[in-house]
């Protein structure tokens, strides 16, 4: 991407706090690109919890937010040893996207990735910083048509696109409701020669294609390659690596997950989301139809509106009922009590066992 020679393996952006500076710094050391999450990283920073922990304070909250993500970036790259690439993943959906992207851009990601929600904007938001590559997460051959012609009027192309299948990712996935999560239309095979026919149509060189979802051995590795991919992009395996940013209980959790502890139920961000049925989504789940009927329009629980568009604040019935952002950061301090542990639906690697992600990335790309 970019110019830049990086091993086909992508770790994916994992939130809130997942993947920090530890982890997108270990990736991009062995020669691969490491994402950060760029969604409320001073939770990894004592000085800027100390400012805003008990903040309703909005403008001060978002402010440390971009301070956290500044530091995490340049912490990163110095793991990194100039080294694979930095990347910054920011979802379209929270309320901070533009201000993360051109914080990210300043800061010296060598790419932006935008998942939940179509990024019709990012080639403006990016201008200053043509040197930054941009990478946005789709599903299906439609949404990446119309991404692509949109991007092409403003005389910018994706770098790269990451195509990520709802049946088997972790956290938000692309499907506008549950019962779509396993359409064959977000089928590998499908998807990929659907998009190499459009850019043949359009006269454009072919993107660089990136398969998500499902990916945790070096047979399924290749099997992506060898259906025409550029590259894969793993979130989970590298969740349960040494070097992942959240607490050791937050990694025994995934690691020890069983495919009956794993649900799909739909986000208070308004799109379906897998996770492991921790004692709090368990009790979620249990109660979810008693909140759909309670309700209604309510401050921000956190004070600051992580996201455009919240269920729970907005009092939109359709949209999960709870503060994504409080049980995130349960999970990032390993409370299997009160957490939400996003989670792909498949086995990870090497079971329970937590591994260096160097030996994961080995794994992999294993010949």
């Amino acid at each position: 991407m970019r110019d830049r020679s990086v091993r086909p393996l992508v770790q994916g952006g994992m939130g809130v706090g997942i993947s920090a500076h530890r982890l997108a710094g270990a990736v991009a050391r062995e020669g691969c690109v490491g994402t950060l999450s760029s969604v409320d990283l001073r939770r990894h920073h004592a000085d800027l919890m100390r400012e805003t922990g008990r903040s309703r304070d909005r403008a001060l909250i978002e402010q440390a937010n971009l301070v956290a993500l500044d530091r995490e970036i340049r912490a990163a790259r110095e793991i990194a040893g100039g080294r694979g690439m930095i990347a910054v993943n920011v979802m379209r959906a929270v309320s901070q996207y533009a201000d993360y992207v051109r914080q990210a851009c300043r800061s010296g990601a060598d790419a932006i990735v935008v998942g939940a929600g179509l990024p019709f904007d990012l080639p403006e938001l990016t201008a200053d910083y043509p040197e930054v590559a941009l990478v946005p997460i789709l599903s299906e051959a439609r949404a990446i048509g119309l991404l692509v012609k949109k991007w092409q009027r403003k005389g910018r192309l994706p770098d790269a696109i990451v195509i990520e299948h709802p049946r088997y990712a972790g956290g938000h996935l692309g499907a506008a409701k549950i019962a779509e999560v396993g359409d064959s239309r977000f089928d590998f095979a499908q998807v990929l020669p659907a998009a190499q026919r459009l850019f043949e149509d359009m006269g454009i060189a072919p993107i660089p294609l990136i398969l998500a979802g499902g990916i945790n051995s070096p047979e399924r590795l290749r099997e992506a390659l060898a259906l025409g991919a550029s590259g894969v992009q793993v979130g989970t395996p590298f969740a349960v690596t040494e070097e992942c940013d959240a607490h050791p209980e937050f990694k025994r959790v995934l690691a020890s997950a069983r495919a009956e502890d794993i649900v799909t139920f739909m986000s208070v961000a308004g799109l379906p989301a897998r996770a492991v049925r921790t004692p709090w989504l368990a009790r979620y789940l249990e109660r979810e139809a008693v909140f759909r009927e309670a309700t209604r329009k309510r401050p921000c629980t956190l004070g600051w509106e992580c996201l455009a568009q919240c269920g729970l604040r907005d009092g939109n019935a359709a949209m999960g009922q709870f503060c994504i952002d409080h049980q995130l950061a349960a999970a990032l301090r390993g409370d299997v009590e009160h957490g939400l542990f996003f989670r792909g639906s498949e086995p990870v690697p090497f079971g329970a066992a937590i591994r260096p992600v160097r030996e994961l990335a080995d794994y992999l790309l294993a010949a």
